[in-house]
């Protein structure tokens, strides 16, 4: 009898473990993971700057107000903080960081706004301006300012880095802020770029949380995407690896041509944290990242190292035909309004802006027209969810230190375009020579007469062959249709001007 009681309640307790057990693994499936938790990102004091002197920054040469934009300038305070590492920074990215040492900083923030809130997107770009020169420059507003301008988003630069302020030892000119206006600048501190990375954090959330004096003018961002050009995109990357997972800093990323590894997290006279020699953008984000490159990036500046396959929230595009630095985007399109179709023209210049002399022309090719369909392609994405279209790589050779070539010499691969598939010419992103930084502004060699006469036969047989690669571009996403048009209409002027006088050749 006691066997036969003993087995039912043995039964019993086995099914009401088995139920607790079921329940408990039910219970577990239905519950979400936790919600991250991110650090409060410090607000910084907004004031305005001097009255004194001018706005220093080497932008568009065109006034604002044309285009139904404002400018104005503020000084962004407080107290920054540098990274220091929890454990080895690894190739991956996969970065753990905390906040260390603190130090106070004042610096300033540059706004371009629509005049007319109703003409506003919602989406802020904030970038990381470029000091290599030795001062403030905005390449990334440079090459894609026309997108940004008739979309209606707002676009700030942030003087995020020591050398804006303070000047390096060898400039290109001394623009730096308080040489180029003392009496305006002169307030300005900065501890170094260890804490530029928190910096550049902080200037984003005063863009998010207006405080009294509102950057935005009343203006409500519904997103916010960070980007920056050449040392400033690998300042992004290792803003992206070991920040934003604390911070959740940003709703998009916008890595403009980037070179091998990344900045160090920090630097003398702090404590040096070094980077690996190979980083890759971290596969655990929560928030899209467009890596726009150029044939320079892959190869001279040796990015080729650093590719990684595209992601539920990665991509990468190499464009072929492109250089790290162009034509249009530090010479001719700062007079673009987004209407003429000659600025689309390929001229052959080796003269930038009276600073510098190259031996051959500059690359005057594809870079811009593709980095304004990159803005609209990540803007939708983190709008919407609508990933970017895939892009093939560039073709490289075994050894990966040169890229693959047809008989006429222009790549293969990679983003294609008119101006490497209905080209006037041979457009690369090879080093060039003469003063410092030519090497990063590739090539133009435009065709001779014979040669133009033999691909094309005559000028419907050129503009036919620009409109069918132009429309082909649309249709893959790496061209707008705006931007193709102008394309389409530069194709008439590029045959009569090739080898006449070229009203661009001594454009500004």
């Amino acid at each position: 009898m006691q066997r036969q009681t003993a087995r039912p309640a043995l039964a019993l307790a086995l099914m009401a473990a088995l139920v607790a057990c079921s329940d408990s693994s039910d219970r577990a499936r239905d519950t979400a993971p936790p919600e991250p938790q991110y650090l409060s990102i410090p607000q910084p004091a907004v004031a305005a700057p001097p009255d004194a002197g001018a706005i220093a920054l080497l932008s568009t040469s065109f006034d604002l107000a044309e285009v139904g934009y404002e400018q104005q300038e503020y000084f962004i305070s407080g107290s920054a903080s540098a990274f220091t590492n929890l454990g080895e920074l690894g190739s991956d990215g996969r970065w753990e960081v905390e906040p260390g040492e603190q130090a106070q900083y004042r610096t300033r923030i540059v706004v371009y706004r629509p005049q007319n809130a109703a003409d506003f997107s919602g989406t802020v770009l904030l970038e990381w301006l470029n000091v290599t020169a030795g001062f403030d420059t905005p390449p990334s507003y440079g090459s894609g300012h026309v997108e940004m301008l008739r979309a209606g988003h707002v676009w700030a630069g942030v003087s995020a880095q020591i050398v804006g302020i303070e000047g390096a030892e060898n400039p290109l000119v001394p623009l730096h802020l308080k040489a180029a206006q003392p009496e305006r600048y002169a307030s300005l501190e900065h501890p170094g770029d260890s804490f530029a990375y928190d910096i550049f954090a902080q200037a984003g959330q005063a863009l998010r949380r207006p405080a009294e004096l509102d950057l935005l003018n009343g203006l409500v961002p519904q997103r916010i995407i960070a980007l920056g050009e050449s040392q400033s995109a690998g300042r992004l990357v290792t803003f992206i690896n070991a920040v934003h997972p604390l911070y959740n800093a940003f709703d998009g990323y916008l890595v403009h041509s980037r070179g091998d590894g990344s900045p160090a997290l920090a630097q003398a006279p702090q404590v040096d944290i070094p980077t690996p020699p190979v980083v890759t953008i971290r596969d655990d984000l929560n928030v899209p990242v467009l890596n726009f490159q150029t044939e320079t990036d892959v190869i001279a500046l040796g990015a080729v190292t650093d590719r990684q396959d595209d992601s539920d929230r990665f991509r990468l595009w190499e464009v072929a035909g492109s250089a790290h630095g162009d034509y249009y985007s530090f010479v001719a399109g700062r007079a673009d309004t987004g209407q003429d179709p000659y600025f689309a023209v390929v001229v052959e210049q080796s003269a930038i802006l009276g600073f510098i002399q190259c031996e051959r022309p500059m690359n005057a090719g594809p870079m811009p027209w593709v980095f304004n369909a990159a803005l609209r392609a990540l803007e939708a994405w983190v709008k919407d969810g609508t990933a970017p279209p895939a892009a093939p790589r560039l073709a490289v050779n075994d050894a990966g230190d040169a890229l693959l070539r047809d008989s006429d010499g222009i790549a293969t691969g990679g983003i294609r375009t008119p101006y490497v598939d209905a080209p006037p010419g041979i457009l690369t992103g090879e080093p060039n020579g003469g003063d410092p930084f030519c090497f990063l502004f590739g090539t133009t060699e435009l065709f001779s007469a014979d040669h133009m006469a033999a691909r094309y036969t005559d000028q419907a047989g050129y503009e036919n062959a620009v409109a069918e690669s132009a429309d082909a571009a649309v249709a893959a996403g790496f061209l707008l249709p705006q931007d193709a048009e102008r394309i389409k209409a530069a194709a008439a002027l590029q045959w009569q001007f090739l080898y006449d006088s070229c009203p661009l050749c001594a454009a500004p």
